[in-house]
């Protein structure tokens, strides 16, 4: 099999079957944190990762969050 019969067969696989994941991700340190919203699935990969001297109330005003669609994992 060629390069072009790989890359082919690569771009037709059906994807529709894939699990999506949806997380939001906190790092609470003492002075601050970071927070990263991670989106992966059929639709692609999205990642965001910012920091911020108060991580938890910065998720709350995230519309992600409000959605109900995202898993909170604090470390």
């Amino acid at each position: 099999m060629n390069r072009q019969e790989l890359k082919t067969l690569f771009l037709q696989m059906d994807l529709s079957n894939v699990p999506v994941k949806k997380q939001i991700i906190v790092n609470q340190y003492n002075n601050g944190g970071t927070v990263e919203i991670l989106s992966d699935g059929p639709n692609g990969y999205s990642s965001f990762k910012t920091r911020q001297d108060f991580p938890m109330e910065y998720v709350k005003t995230r519309k992600e969050y409000k959605s109900g669609e995202y898993e909170l994992i604090i470390k």
